[in-house]
């Protein structure tokens, strides 16, 4: 069986934090649009969110929540953990 290695690439991110609604919005410019609203949780609870409207249909980020801008210009929301394990921070 081959073996294969994920190329390395350079995103765009801004964390939803819960109260950059409008960061989050400037971010994604024209292509996108933000709508904050209440997300089923775990269990039966509710809690705070996103949902990210975009061409590919609607998507949903709570807080803490990574929002990407992909190689093709794609928004999509990424959890913490899984951000953390494939990204690092790019400096210079």
């Amino acid at each position: 069986m081959a073996r294969y290695r994920k190329k390395p690439v350079e995103i765009e991110a801004v964390r939803y934090d819960g109260t950059n609604r409008n960061e989050v919005a400037a971010f994604m410019g024209r292509l996108g649009k933000v709508e904050e609203r209440k997300l089923p949780g775990p269990g039966r609870g509710m809690h705070d969110g996103i949902v990210i409207h975009t061409l590919e249909g609607d998507m949903t980020a709570s807080v803490g929540d990574w929002i990407i801008r992909g190689v093709q210009g794609e928004f999509y929301p990424c959890k913490p953990d899984i951000f953390a394990a494939t990204y690092e921070a790019v400096t210079g």
